[in-house]
C-alpha cells in the first residue's frame, strides 16, 4: 500500500482533478501564446507576434514560476500545450480533407481520417516541444544555468537557441516537416527573411528564438526583484539584436538584382483549376486534357517560350501510349515549344509523381521525381508494420515512390531547381540543385482540396525557398495560388484561387550562389558546438569549486 501511494503521488500532476486554479491557468496561457504564434503564420502574417509568442513558454520551462508558486503542472505538460496551440492552429487547413464521399468513404470515416490527420500531424510537432524542452531542462540540472546573473541568462538564451534550431533541423530529416517558426514571416517580412541568405531558415529561426528567449530571461530577472539592472541589459540586448537583423535583411533586400536581358526566359503557366474529386473520373479527365492543351496554345502564342502545368496536371501515367493520345502532347508537336508537365510515370519498384521536361519534338528529354511524398496521403509510412491499422485510416490506394535528393532537371536554357507540392517545404531539396547549377526554380503542385489558407502557407514556403537560393521561382498550382517570386521575395504575380488561369511572365537566369546554397546550414552546428563547450566548461568549473 505504502509504494502504491509512492506511485500515486508521483504521478499526481496528470490527475487533472488535483489541479488548482493556477495550474489551469498556467496551462492556458501556454496553449493561448501558442495560438498567437499561429496568427503570424500566412494568411494572416502578423508576423511581429512571432517575435514575442514564445516567450510565456520559455518562462515556464525555466521552471522558477513553478517552484514559487507551487504549481503542479510540469513544463512538458507547458510545451505539449503550446505546441497543440501552434502546430494544431497553423495546421487547421489540413480539415479541408472532408468530404472523401467522393472516394467511396462513408460521412463518419471520413471525419474520422480527417482528425486522425489533423491530430497526427499537429502531435508530431508536439513532439519536437517536448524534445527541446527536455534538452533544457536537462541543460539547466547538467550544466548549473538555473543559477541567475548575466552569464546564466545570456547562456540559456545560447543553448535555447541552439536546441530549437536543432529539433527544426531534426524535424527536416523526417517525413513531416511545415511549421518552422521562421515561416511565421513569410511572405510579410522580406528584410528577416534574407537572412535565410546565410545560412538557410534556420537564420532566421535562430533570430526568433534568441529574441524570445532574451525577453523572457529579462522577464525572470525583473519577477525577481533585485535584479532591475539586469533585466534592462537584456531587454537592450534583444532590442539591439531585432534592430541589427532587421537592419542587415534590409540592406540584403536592397541589393540590385541585376539581371541581364540576355538570361531573360518567358514562361507561361496554367492554372488548370480541376478538382481532384473529379480529376480522376472522365468528367475531370476530359477537362483537364483540354484545359492544359487549350492553355499551352494560348501561352505560346502569346510569346511564351515554355509552358509550365501544375504536379499530376495530366493524370495518367505518361508513356508511349497515352502520349500518343494525347491533346496536350499534339499541341506540343503543333507549336514547338517546351513544356514542363506535370503527370505519373512508372518507375521500377513504383509510380512516381513526375516533372517532365518535354522538348519540341514532345520528348522527354529530362524529369524530376518529386522527393518528399506526404505520409498517409501519398504513401503508408511503416507500412510493413502499420499498413494494417494505418490503411484503414488513410484513403491511399498504393504506396508512391520518392525520387532522390541528386536529381537534375535539365532544360533548353540550362538547369532548373525543380520542385512538386509537398517538396517546397524542405530548403535542402531546393539547396541541393541550387548547388549543382540550378538556375531558376519550377514548382509544381496540387493543392486541391485545401482552401486558400494552405495556398497562401504553400506560396510563403516557395517564397523562402527564392530568397535563399536568389533565384526566379515559377509556381504552377491546380487551384492557386500559381504565381512568380523575384529572387528578393516580391510576388511579381498571383493568381487567383478556384479558377482557370493562363499567365505569362519573364523570368531570369541566375547563377550566383548564396552563402547557404555554398555551404548549407552552418549555423545549426556551430551553436549547439557552442553550447556544448560553454556548458561543458561551466559543467567543469562547477566540479573544481
Amino acid at each position: 500500500m505504502p509504494n502504491f501511494q509512492s506511485r500515486l503521488v508521483k504521478f499526481q500532476p496528470l490527475l487533472f482533478q488535483a489541479w488548482k486554479p493556477q495550474d489551469w491557468k498556467l496551462l492556458g496561457i501556454a496553449f493561448f501564446s501558442g495560438v498567437v504564434m499561429s496568427l503570424a503564420v500566412a494568411p494572416l502574417n502578423w508576423w511581429g507576434l512571432a517575435w514575442i509568442s514564445l516567450v510565456p513558454l520559455w518562462i515556464i520551462v525555466n521552471g522558477e514560476r513553478q517552484k514559487t508558486n507551487g504549481s503542479m503542472v510540469s513544463p512538458t505538460t507547458c510545451a505539449i500545450a503550446w505546441g497543440i496551440g501552434y502546430h494544431g492552429s497553423a495546421l487547421s487547413w489540413i480539415t479541408g480533407l472532408h468530404p472523401l464521399m467522393w472516394l467511396g468513404v462513408p460521412w463518419l470515416a471520413s471525419i474520422a481520417i480527417t482528425l486522425f490527420c489533423w491530430a497526427f500531424i499537429t502531435l508530431w510537432g508536439v513532439a519536437l516541444l517536448v524534445i527541446w524542452t527536455g534538452g533544457m531542462r536537462l541543460g539547466a540540472a547538467s550544466w548549473g544555468v538555473e543559477h541567475r546573473g548575466i552569464g546564466s541568462s545570456l547562456f540559456r538564451v545560447l543553448l535555447g537557441t541552439a536546441l530549437w534550431c536543432g529539433v527544426e533541423t531534426l524535424c527536416n530529416l523526417t517525413p513531416l516537416a511545415w511549421t518552422s517558426i521562421s515561416y511565421t514571416q513569410s511572405p510579410g517580412n522580406l528584410s528577416i527573411l534574407h537572412l535565410g541568405q546565410l545560412s538557410g531558415a534556420m537564420t532566421v529561426t535562430a533570430a526568433i528564438a534568441a529574441v524570445n528567449g532574451l525577453l523572457a530571461e529579462a522577464w525572470i530577472s525583473w519577477q525577481s526583484g533585485s535584479r532591475d539592472r539586469l533585466a534592462r541589459f537584456l531587454l537592450a540586448i534583444a532590442a539591439l539584436l531585432f534592430v541589427t537583423c532587421h537592419l542587415f535583411g534590409y540592406w540584403l533586400y536592397r541589393q540590385p538584382l541585376n539581371d541581364l536581358a540576355t538570361s531573360a526566359l518567358k514562361v507561361g503557366i496554367v492554372q488548370g483549376n480541376v478538382p481532384t474529386r473529379i480529376k480522376l473520373f472522365s468528367e475531370g479527365l476530359q477537362q483537364a486534357k483540354v484545359g492544359y492543351a487549350k492553355g499551352y496554345t494560348t501561352l505560346i502564342d502569346q510569346g511564351a517560350e515554355a509552358v509550365l502545368t501544375p504536379e499530376g496536371a495530366l493524370p495518367f501515367l505518361w508513356n508511349d501510349r497515352s502520349r500518343a493520345n494525347s491533346l496536350f502532347y499534339q499541341a506540343v508537336l503543333d507549336k514547338k515549344k517546351v513544356a514542363w508537365l506535370g503527370t505519373f510515370t512508372a518507375q521500377k519498384g513504383g509510380v512516381a509523381r513526375s516533372l517532365l521536361t518535354l522538348n519540341p519534338q514532345g520528348e522527354s528529354i529530362s524529369r524530376y521525381d518529386k522527393v518528399k511524398l506526404v505520409p498517409l496521403g501519398e504513401y503508408i509510412p511503416f507500412q510493413e508494420l502499420l499498413g494494417t491499422l494505418i490503411g484503414k485510416l488513410t484513403t491511399v490506394a498504393e504506396n508512391g515512390l520518392p525520387g532522390t535528393l541528386n536529381q537534375q532537371l535539365n532544360t533548353p536554357w540550362g538547369q532548373a531547381i525543380a520542385s512538386i507540392c509537398y517538396d517546397s517545404a524542405f530548403p535542402e531539396v531546393f539547396r541541393g540543385q541550387a548547388a549543382r547549377g540550378g538556375q531558376f526554380i519550377l514548382t509544381a503542385s496540387n493543392l486541391d482540396p485545401y482552401s486558400e489558407v494552405l495556398m497562401a502557407q504553400h506560396q510563403a514556403q516557395d517564397l523562402m525557398r527564392a530568397i535563399e537560393t536568389d533565384r526566379w521561382a515559377v509556381r504552377a498550382t491546380n487551384t492557386g495560388y500559381s504565381g512568380v517570386i523575384d529572387p528578393h521575395g516580391r510576388i511579381v504575380w498571383r493568381s487567383q484561387p478556384q479558377t482557370y488561369e493562363i499567365h505569362a511572365e519573364t523570368i531570369y537566369r541566375r547563377q550566383n550562389q548564396t552563402g547557404y546554397v555554398r555551404w548549407g546550414d552552418w549555423l545549426t552546428p556551430l551553436l549547439l558546438g557552442l553550447a556544448t563547450l560553454i556548458g561543458g566548461a561551466r559543467w567543469m568549473q562547477s566540479q573544481n569549486t
